[in-house]
């Protein structure tokens, strides 16, 4: 989850202090993450869409303030892009291609992860730089993909598990943040978007489409 107290989970990060504790998706300074990577990508972007279904993903005003926040130090504007079904993801992705200066940002949402080889194709078609929170996006056609590992997380959980069956209590076991993160960059899209992919990032990725 990605909101552990807000969500109503629990009352403290460091101490549950109830029967749940785990590993948080979420990143406070990701926003920030997101930005830089388009900016490397596509430095000409000026304005950027948040795009997600606020109905299956209520989490994601957080990662919307995340990247309000830092805006400003990137010189863009960013703004909400609410999305409930597939007409409204083509019309805000057409919309975005017909705004010079446009980018996208794709974070988690259990709505847009169902529609990534739609998604990709419209941001490819409508020549609009996007960046995604999951590897999938690219590897179904999407210019790069930039959040956490979920098996490094899940793996981490299992060490979890096992503590509390050996007798550690839920309660006093800390709510974990991520710590390793994913980039994926497709190069094939990049190469289509007229965009050059920095040295800099290539050497971050941890996976390359070509």
């Amino acid at each position: 989850m990605s909101d552990p107290i807000g969500q109503g989970f629990v009352t403290s990060i460091s101490r549950p202090g109830g029967n749940l504790t785990g590993f948080s998706n979420f990143d406070p300074d990701i926003g920030s993450k997101w930005l830089q990577v388009l900016q490397d990508l596509a430095p000409s972007v000026t304005n950027v869409a948040v795009m997600f279904n606020p109905r299956t993903s209520p989490y994601n005003a957080l990662w919307m303030r995340a990247v309000e926040a830092a805006a400003p130090n990137f010189k863009v504007s960013a703004s909400q892009a609410s999305v409930q079904s597939e007409h409204d993801i083509r019309g805000t992705i057409a919309a975005l291609g017909q705004k010079p200066g446009s980018g996208l940002i794709v974070p988690s949402d259990t709505f847009t992860y169902d529609r990534t080889t739609m998604i990709a194709a419209l941001a490819l078609e409508n020549q609009t730089p996007a960046v995604y929170a999951f590897p999938r996006f690219a590897r179904d056609g999407g210019l790069i993909a930039y959040g956490v590992d979920l098996a490094d997380q899940l793996r981490n959980a299992a060490g979890y598990v096992a503590r509390i069956l050996k007798g550690d209590k839920p309660a006093d076991l800390p709510i974990q943040a991520p710590t390793k993160y994913e980039l994926v960059i497709n190069l094939k899209v990049a190469k289509a978007l007229g965009l050059t992919v920095p040295d800099k990032l290539l050497a971050l990725a941890d996976e390359v489409i070509e």
